[in-house]
Formats: structure tokens, sequence, C-alpha cells
């Protein structure tokens, strides 16, 4: 007889049991998931224990370039943000007709709402037209409505027309640690009021072909209003902003400004990201719409290292002090 056949059998794969209760690998850490989440805790600040040193005294930012696109709403929003998240008393003043910085922090700014034009123009107090930021603890708005737009017109006549912003911002009675000013994308009287009430000039910088075109106008006036209206007026921050790591030219951009303007160009680098660009359209900034993206990383870093570099100039000028008054 034949011998009996068999029907072949298909191998079968081995279950491996595996415990319940296993303790989690610290590979985990690693898992772009809980990287993400560690961000996120980084730049919200939940517990309010991080803090971010504040200045001995109030420092009041003018975010400046003539040149539109280059990120100049973005960064005073995020940078406020991230600062009052992190411990410190801040206020932005919305000085664009557009507006965007107030839809940016989600403060009403429709049409006969009190605004920085009633301030500069007819001369009402901020405190009675800053706003506090909801969601942000110790952060407020002065919003800019549409009437902006005919402020340069109707302070042509009024006499120290260029100082009309500072007169209120010193009249301002609450404590600050920050103020930013989101200046228009021009060089015109708005923007000489925000050199004047300031005395430090941020220059948010895009990491383009036309980045540095306009900008020795920018440096030319910033120079004239120092010598004639504003002696304490520097600029002491530069922002790359819109950095696309894939193109050459974004590096070339990067160290041309490094090599031009040295110390005052902050090692944080705001990168080119739809995530940031999507925020405002929900009335929020990066820091709270997606706190983990690198974006919002980015802008924290960017504001660590301004407080940082404030705390340690102020230290600097007090150490001098204390050498003269020997």
């Amino acid at each position: 007889m034949a011998p009996e056949e068999t029907a072949p059998t298909t191998p079968r794969q081995a279950t491996v049991e595996t415990p319940a209760a296993a303790p989690a690998s610290p590979v985990d850490d690693d898992l772009p998931l809980a990287r993400e989440a560690q961000r996120a805790v980084r730049v919200l600040n939940p517990s309010g224990s991080v803090t971010m040193p504040r200045p001995p005294r109030r420092r009041v930012f003018a975010v400046a370039n003539q040149k539109g696109g280059v990120g100049k709403t973005t960064s005073t929003v995020n940078l406020a943000v991230a600062l009052a998240l992190h411990g410190n008393r801040v206020m932005v003043v919305d000085l664009d007709p557009q507006g965007n910085a107030s839809t940016g922090l989600g403060v009403e700014h429709g049409a006969g709402t009190p605004s920085v034009y009633e301030a500069v123009v007819e001369g009402m107090p901020l405190d009675e037209i800053a706003v506090p930021v909801e969601g942000i603890p110790s952060l407020y708005c002065v919003p800019a409505t549409i009437d902006l737009a005919g402020a340069e017109v109707e302070l042509v006549s009024v006499v120290a027309r260029e100082a009309r912003l500072q007169k209120s911002i010193d009249a301002f009675s609450g404590e600050l640690d920050y103020i930013f000013i989101d200046c228009p994308p021009s060089l015109g009287l708005l923007t000489v009021n925000a050199l004047v009430a300031a005395e430090e000039v941020l220059i948010p910088i895009q990491c383009e072909y036309y980045a540095l075109e306009g900008l020795g106008q920018l440096l030319r006036n910033i120079e004239l209003i120092k010598a004639h209206l504003n002696a304490r007026l520097r600029v002491s921050t530069i922002l790359l902003t819109m950095y696309d790591k894939r193109t050459k030219l974004a590096d070339q951009v990067e160290q041309e400004v490094r090599g031009h303007f040295s110390e005052i160009v902050l090692d944080a680098v705001v990168p080119r990201s739809v995530r940031v660009s999507e925020a405002p359209g929900y009335g929020q900034s990066i820091m709270t719409y997606d706190p983990g993206s690198r974006g919002a990383t980015s802008y924290f870093e960017a504001a660590e290292e301004i407080a940082r570099r404030g705390a340690k100039l102020a230290a600097r000028r007090d150490g001098k002090n204390q050498k003269g008054g020997n």
C-alpha cells in the first residue's frame, strides 16, 4: 500500500504575551508625539512655575520694518504672549490701521470700539482703552480700528504730533514690564510716533531675497529720530523670520544679517510655518493655537532670549553705576 499522504501544514505565527502593565521604556520620550507634548508644556507653562526674567524697569519696543509681510504683527503677538505666559506684565499697542495684532489676540476692534486712535488723536488715557486678553494672564491690548487710517492727516496741524503716543504711554497708570508697539508697514507719522515712544526697536527680517531692501532707509530714519526727537532710541533686537532650511538662500540671508548686525541678532530663528499663519484666523497666537509646534517653540526661545539679554544688560549697567559711585 502507498504511504498515506498528509496535507501540508502552514506555519502559524507565534503569539507573544506582553504583560498588561509593562513599564514605559525611556525611549518613549523620543517619540515625536512625546517631544511635541513636552514642547507644549514648556510653552504654555500651565503651572506658572517657569518664569522669564523680568526687567528692572519697563521696556518699550517698536516693532518696525516698512516692508510688509515680514512678520511684524506675528512676532509682536507671539513674543508678547510668550512673555506674559512666563510671569511678565505685557501690553501690545496695535498701531496698524489694519488691526491685525488685535485680531491675533482675539480683541474686538470693530468700528466704534475705543482704540489707539482716541489715544493718539483725542488724548484719551490708555487706561480707558487697554483691554485684557482672554486666557492670557497679565496681557493687555490697545486695539486699532480703521479710524486710525486717517490719523496721519488729522495730526498734521497738532502741536508735538510726533509725541502723541509717548504722552499716552507715559500717562498709563498700570505696572508693566514690556510694551510692544506694532507699527504699520510704512515710515509715516504713526511709525514716527512709535519710534518716539519707544526705547528699543525690534526689526523682524524675512529670510528671503528682498529682506535687506529698504532696511537702510529704516535705519536712517531711526538715526534721525534719535538725533532730533528721542536720544534714548536704539536698535536692540533683530529677529529672523520665515526661515526655510531647505533653501540655500535662507542660509545666505541669515549669514549676511548676522555678519552685518552681529550680537543684536537673536540666536532663535522663526521657521516658515503654515500653523503660524493659521493661528490668527482663530483669534489666537501660535503659542495657544499649537503650543507644541516648531513655530511656538521658536517664538518662546526668542522671547526667552530677549528677557535674558535685557536682564544681563541691566546687571551690566548696575555694575557700571556702582563702580562710578565708588
